[in-house]
This record gives C-alpha cells, structure tokens and sequence, in this order.
C-alpha cells in the first residue's frame, strides 16, 4: 500500500475530521510517526499539536525527545512535553506509563477541545485481544480497542505495523526504536517475540483471524448492549438506571450478567472487572435492603423491589 493509499483510507475512516483540533501522541516510533504525518496531511499543521512524554527511564529518553521535537518542526506542528514523576510504589511500570501519558493528554486536550490520537495499529489490536484473553475473564477481552473511545481516536487500527513501516520509509520519516521493546519480562514483549509466531505456524492467518473475530463481536456486542439499554430505560417501579429485582431475577443468565455489570460500572464510572460472575448471587437475595459486594468498591442494593448498584 502506498502512502497516498493509506492517507486516503484514513481519511475515509473519518476518526481524523474536523471540526475540533487533533492532539497526536508522539512517542517518536513509526505508528506515532506516520499517524502524526497522517493528521497533518489530513487537516494541516495549524489544526494538529502533539504530545511526547519523557519519562526519563531509558539512557535514550532524550534522544527520542529530541528527535519528536525536529519532526514537530519539520511538519510545523506545536509540540508540548511532559516529564511525569514516578511515586514511590506506584507498582507495574508500564501501567504507570500510560496512565501518566492519558493524563497528560486529557488535560490538554480538555483545554483546547481535541481529540486525543493515537498511533495503535492492527498488530496492537491482536497483542491486547491475546494478551486481555489470557489475563481478565471478560468478554471485553475480546472485543479489542475501539476505533473510537470517547475522545479517543485510533485511525490506524486497520493498518498493519509492515503497512506503518513502509508508509514512513515513503514519505522519508525516520523514527526511534524503544528498546524496551526488547525485553523479556514485559508480557507484551512475550506476545510479540514468542506467541504470535507461534500461533502463525499453526496458521498463517493468525493475526487476520483475531481481528475479524474480534470486529464480528463488536457488531454482536452492539446488539446486546441494546438489549441491556431497554432493560435499564426504566420502567414502573425503577427508575432509569435501575431495575426491579423481580425482572432482573427472570433475565437469561447471559443478559443478567451483563446488566449487573452495566450497573456496576456505571456506579464506579469505569469498568468494574469480574462485577458480572455475582450475577446468580444477586437474583437470589431475598429481602430489601440487601447488599452485596461486586469488588472495587462497588455492591449491588435491592431496597423496595429495585436492584441499583453504588460506590460502597
């Protein structure tokens, strides 16, 4: 595929239109590389900026600053930089890295109106579905990373990392390797160097497989959180966002999980992993003012009939 060809089905998938600015994720590998090159292609330099986040943990951090700051110049794009600092005990590193890096993004992009874009290609799509699968027992381990999650956007979620690859090597973008990339004792690292090939040799179609898998899902998943809406628009009895226990006890097995934890994650405001295996505990309570702990600070209260969920 060519770079005009790529640019073109970007731009047909519509994640990189106006009217409000873009904010590109800039790490200074080729994804965020050709997505920056992308956006300003797509919408000129004054309506793009970008993002890189230092954060000081590779004898290289500032070479690949240095480098995100001359391509920013070279495209005429404004480049702010973060330096977060890691706390004591802040716990699984790579982890600390992307929240810090979201939050970053957040705060700008809330300044100005952008959409936050990020450079996650199909390649990434495969590791997180693999990598979800093996780690949460959810069905969203499945469903993979949307293309677009609030102000989240991921044009390049069709775009192979090979296709990233040649689109910069075309257009003369150079890029920096993390050689963090390398290592063995991040899972990621595992799923890239050691699983996927693997399941390639099983099947050449490995990775195309995942994705079609996953994109069916998604088209299936949107069927069902319909029918989780309607059973939550409120009814005599509830109001919306609750339901009354007795029709909640009735539901499917499958589609009372799945409201238990549209509840759950409501009452949280982020997702509330594991809240839907309570599902079969919740339809048996058996008297008002019952409570159940669903984890992560979130339980389930059935008073006067009707079943809520709530920060504990």
């Amino acid at each position: 595929m060519s770079a005009a060809e790529l640019l073109e089905r970007v731009e047909a998938g519509g994640l990189l239109a106006g009217p409000g600015p873009l904010l590109v994720l800039l790490s200074g590998g080729r994804d965020s590389v050709c997505v920056l090159d992308l956006a300003v292609r797509a919408r000129g330099a004054e309506a793009v900026s970008a993002l890189h986040v230092n954060y000081g943990l590779r004898e290289e951090a500032g070479e690949d600053e240095r480098h995100c700051a001359q391509l920013c110049e070279r495209l005429g794009v404004a480049l702010a930089v973060e330096q977060p600092w890691r706390p004591e005990g802040a716990g699984n590193l790579q982890a600390w890295a992307r929240e810090a890096r979201y939050a970053a993004a957040t705060r700008l992009a809330e300044v100005s109106g952008a959409t936050i874009v990020t450079g996650h290609t199909a390649d990434d799509q495969v590791e997180t579905i693999l990598y979800r699968l093996a780690s949460s027992p959810s069905r969203r381990a499945l469903l993979g990373m949307r293309p677009r999650d609030g102000r989240l956007a991921r044009p390049l979620l069709g775009t192979t990392r090979a296709e990233t690859t040649a689109y910069c090597e075309e257009r003369g973008l150079t890029w920096r390797d993390d050689t963090s990339n390398e290592k063995a004792d991040y899972k990621r690292n595992l799923l890239r160097r050691e699983l996927i090939p693997e399941l390639e040799r099983i099947h050449p179609a490995a990775k195309e497989n995942v994705l079609r898998t996953a994109a069916l899902l998604r088209e299936e998943a949107e069927l069902l959180d319909s029918l989780v809406d309607a059973e939550l628009a409120g009814e005599a009895g509830a109001a919306p966002g609750t339901i009354r226990h007795a029709r909640f006890a009735e539901l499917h097995p499958a589609l009372r999980r799945l409201v238990l934890q549209r509840l759950a994650d409501q009452a949280a405001g982020r997702p509330v992993a594991g809240a839907a295996r309570f599902a079969d505990q919740v339809a048996a309570l058996t008297r008002g003012g019952s409570v159940l702990d669903l984890g992560s600070g979130v339980r389930a209260v059935l008073e006067g009939g009707v079943l809520r969920a709530e920060l504990s």
